[in-house]
């Protein structure tokens, strides 16, 4: 039976992770709204960032009072929204 074939994450390497993650340390320092673009989802995730857990690698944002924790491997852009 062969298994169904899932796109792998593309790799980064370590400069691009760090730019990453001193984004999200700015924005979360600064308390500003962000839009991150999230491998394997359609939409982008549009909001502050609460905590961000390095216990489990995952960004905490609050998305118009939802909570949604993002894994921090699969942010592939940090944006500041334009409007």
């Amino acid at each position: 039976m062969a298994k169904a074939k899932v796109t792998k994450r593309p790799t980064r390497d370590e400069f691009v992770l760090e730019e990453i993650g001193n984004q999200l340390s700015e924005a979360k320092m600064e308390n500003s709204e962000i839009v991150l673009t999230v491998w394997g989802r359609e939409e982008t995730v549009r909001g502050t960032i609460t905590t961000m857990d390095s216990r489990t690698g995952r960004v905490h944002m609050d998305c118009k009072g939802e909570l949604d924790k993002v894994p921090f491997m699969d942010i592939m852009k940090v944006e500041y929204p334009r409007d």
